[in-house]
């Protein structure tokens, strides 16, 4: 398997980019930033190394990880996308408090064998899917 730098060299050697010094910064701060993060929190890493960085590097160069595979980014509503690592990562899914905004991720075979059939009794032929259930926490709830 290649490694993600591998990847992300090639797709932009295949979209006749190159590797700047700036993008080399954000994918190397991508890479050892794990978990969920905005492009906000991820350009606050980035600016503690290179001050003069701008946002909208960040925020394209964002664009070009997911683009390459590397990355997955998700919209929780009211403009705020969160990002997360793809590649090398196994499929999951999501539960997002709407009260505290803590994130779980889940893997549970049973609904992805249920979204495979719904998909095949409609005629559909999946690639890709997404689920994000939203809800309160145990701690939001008072249940915890």
């Amino acid at each position: 398997m290649k490694s993600a730098r591998q990847v992300f060299m090639e797709y932009l050697g295949d979209n006749g980019m190159s590797m700047t010094h700036q993008r080399r910064v954000i994918v190397e701060t991508f890479l050892e930033s794990e978990g969920h993060f905005t492009a906000e929190q991820l350009y606050t890493r980035v600016s503690s190394q290179v001050p003069d960085i701008g946002q909208a590097t960040v925020y394209r160069t964002l664009k070009l990880l997911v683009e390459s595979g590397l990355a997955d980014a998700f919209d929780l509503g009211e403009g705020v996308t969160l990002y997360e690592h793809h590649y090398g990562h196994a499929h999951h899914d999501h539960l997002v408090c709407v009260e505290c905004g803590r994130k779980v991720e889940i893997v549970d075979e049973t609904i992805e064998r249920r979204q495979a059939a719904v998909a095949q009794e409609h005629g559909f032929t999946l690639t890709r899917h997404r689920m994000v259930l939203y809800g309160l926490c145990p701690g939001c709830s008072g249940t915890g």
